[in-house]
């Protein structure tokens, strides 16, 4: 069995689900587990690493290969490239096989993870394993990071860049963040930042609802505007490469029991983020549109943003793409480079000036899916081409 294929096998039996929000309790939340494992794996490598405590049970895990070795045999760096894997998944909700059996089937293995994103992760794993253990002459200094919630707030990654990670490790030509892009190389995708907006009524007796006022119906009213807005907000531009900014209510709960009427109704908002837009230009924009267009009688507040992350440009990271993709034509005959519509770590790390590119094994439309899964085959190219870029940067 390949070492790539050890590898994920074990990190998709090992549960990291993340709640995303929702009130999950059990065995298998968060990515501590994940987390006790990567630890082992470094110490067995014997390089240097270190975790950066997000919240209880939920650790980023960092290690780094030591510098090369010059002509004296004195350490030096030539140059350092970040490989960035998250460890959490989505939950595991109707799904219709073993999340966590790790079964390998006519050369893919399936489970929760498998394609978002411990396929990519093992793949960089076994690279930075090997980098390690071979030493070849003039390669890389490689930092492997493992961060935490992605899925849901990115707050492991943007405790990751407060780390001075350019600070701390000379010479640092970029980062290749791990997501199932089928080996192809994404150098733009959108951001994202997400709201809350309460519409608040008067309880009572749902006897006498008169004597109330119904948040439900109050929310009802908000939301066809929010619906317009949407739909105005993406005929009003489009990048060449992302489309559309977009809008979407994708949450909605209220009320305590279907006999009291309700007093609060709350929504959560996705709203994607094109190049050069603000988050909080973003949110003043919607909230001047409601303003305008709901009741003045109808209540409704905004939460602070709980998700806030930029998108991903293209600008900055030409060379990492150049020698990413020769990597890749060295291994499977030829690279195409494209933008994606999701967000990733890549963006908060790009933000913090480090150029940064996604890149792994998978087909992003098997990610979260009821059979999630990863072709072996792309686990272990993606490996090879990451050692490779190593070598050559």
């Amino acid at each position: 069995m390949h070492e790539t294929t050890r590898l994920l096998r074990d990190l998709v039996s090992l549960p990291s689900v993340n709640p995303m929000g929702r009130p999950l309790t059990g065995p298998d939340i968060y990515e501590h587990r994940v987390t006790a494992y990567l630890e082992d794996f470094f110490r067995s490598l014997g390089v240097p690493f270190e975790r950066q405590s997000i919240a209880p049970q939920r650790d980023n895990i960092l290690a780094w290969s030591d510098a090369t070795a010059g002509g004296t045999g004195v350490p030096r760096v030539r140059a350092t490239v970040i490989f960035e894997a998250h460890q959490d998944t989505v939950p595991t909700d109707n799904m219709t096989i073993e999340p966590f059996a790790a079964r390998i089937e006519n050369g893919r293995l399936f489970g929760r993870g498998a394609c978002d994103i411990k396929g990519g992760m093992a793949a960089m794993l076994a690279a930075f394993a090997r980098l390690v253990r071979e030493k070849p002459k003039g390669a890389a200094r490689i930092v492997m990071a493992c961060t935490v919630d992605e899925e849901f707030t990115f707050v492991g990654a943007q405790r990751l860049v407060v780390a001075n990670l350019r600070g701390r490790f000379p010479s640092l030509f970029g980062a290749i963040v791990a997501e199932p892009t089928q080996l192809r190389i994404v150098d733009s995708h959108k951001g994202a930042v997400r709201w809350d907006l309460t519409t608040a009524g008067r309880s009572c007796h749902s006897s006498r609802p008169e004597q109330g006022v119904n948040a439900i119906y109050r929310m009802a009213a908000v939301l066809p505007h929010i619906e317009r807005y949407a739909e105005e907000l993406r005929a009003s531009r489009s990048d060449p490469r992302l489309g559309p900014p977009t809008l979407s209510v994708g949450r909605i709960d209220g009320g305590t029991s279907v006999n009291t009427v309700p007093d609060q109704c709350r929504i959560e908002i996705d709203r994607r983020l094109l190049p050069g837009e603000k988050a909080p230009i973003a949110l003043e924009h919607l909230q001047d549109y409601l303003r305008r267009q709901v009741d003045p009688s109808i209540a409704f507040s905004f939460s602070a943003p709980w998700l806030s992350a930029p998108a991903l440009s293209a600008a900055g990271s030409e060379e990492l793409v150049a020698r990413l993709g020769a990597a890749i034509d060295s291994v499977i005959g030829t690279h195409h480079v494209e933008a994606v519509p999701y967000g990733t770590d890549a963006a908060p790390i790009a933000e913090s000036g480090i150029p940064a590119v996604v890149f792994g094994p998978g087909d992003i439309a098997r990610a979260h899916t009821c059979d999630e899964w990863v072709p072996l085959d792309e686990v272990e190219q993606a490996s090879e081409i990451l050692y490779r870029l190593a070598c050559s940067v």
